[in-house]
Formats: structure tokens, sequence, C-alpha cells
């Protein structure tokens, strides 16, 4: 393969991200990814959980230990925090997930709200926190053509 080509080069491959995220307690991970979210569970082990998170794998697994917390950097008036994963969805389906969350009482991060008003790349966004403190963003693209726009 040549390097000056990126590896997927045909735009009818829609490839699924697999992330690995640390859980200090799988039921409460469960509890959260299952029901809050209502993601569909995949395989499991004592160890880990496979969730399908719109056609991605994002897996929970058991680890002990404490984790880094507390980094940020600033964005639209925001410390945003970081590391943290999170999906893009179309505006309806992310108002009906701050709805979920609110009715599950998730302490938001960052409460929803519309980041670069009336600029390029206008979005909602919200950043919370699973029961194990992963950080966890959702947004949503006034226009879906922006998401890479400059």
């Amino acid at each position: 393969m040549s390097l000056d080509q990126p590896p997927i080069t045909d735009p009818t491959v829609r490839p699924a991200f697999h992330l690995a995220i640390p859980v200090d307690d799988l039921a409460r991970a469960a509890d959260f990814y299952g029901g809050v979210l209502g993601l569909p569970r995949g395989r499991s082990s004592a160890e880990w959980i496979d969730w399908n998170l719109a056609g991605h794998q994002v897996v929970t697994h058991l680890a002990a230990g404490a984790r880094p917390t507390g980094a940020s950097n600033p964005v639209d008036g925001h410390a945003v925090p970081v590391p943290h994963f999170g999906l893009v969805l179309p505006v309806p389906d992310f108002h009906r997930v701050a709805e979920r969350l609110r009715a599950a009482g998730t302490t938001f991060v960052i409460e929803p709200y519309v980041r670069f008003a009336g600029e390029v790349g206008e979005q909602w966004t919200m950043f919370f926190h699973d029961p194990a403190g992963n950080a966890i963003e959702f947004k949503a693209f006034a226009d879906e053509s922006q998401l890479f726009a400059s």
C-alpha cells in the first residue's frame, strides 16, 4: 500500500470502529449502557461486555485501579473533558438521547447546548460521564456536511 493514499478509499465502505474502555463495575456499566443509553448488548464474559453504539463496537472492560481524571481543553467557553468518546447523531436523535439522560438523572459535565452558533460547524453538544468516570460526548450538526469543515 502506498503511504500517499489513505487505507480506505472506497466511499461505500463504512467501517465500524472498536473502542475498549475501562469500568470498575460491570453491573453498573450494564445498567448505564444497556439501560440508560439503551444500547443493544452483544457478547460478554465475566470481564467485559460488547455494546452496539450505532453499529460501532464499544467494549466495557472490567479494570481495577485508579485512572487519571480532570484533564480538559477549553472549547467555546467550556472545559471539554479529555479523553472522551462519543457519537454524532441526527438532531432529533440528539434531543431524544438528552431527554433519556435527563430522565435517568444523569449529571452533565456540559449541558446540551448549541456550540459555534452561526458559524461553520454549528452543532448541538453534551458531555457526561458513565458510572466509571469515562467522559462521553454526543453531538449533532446543524449541517452534517460540515462534520470535517475547517
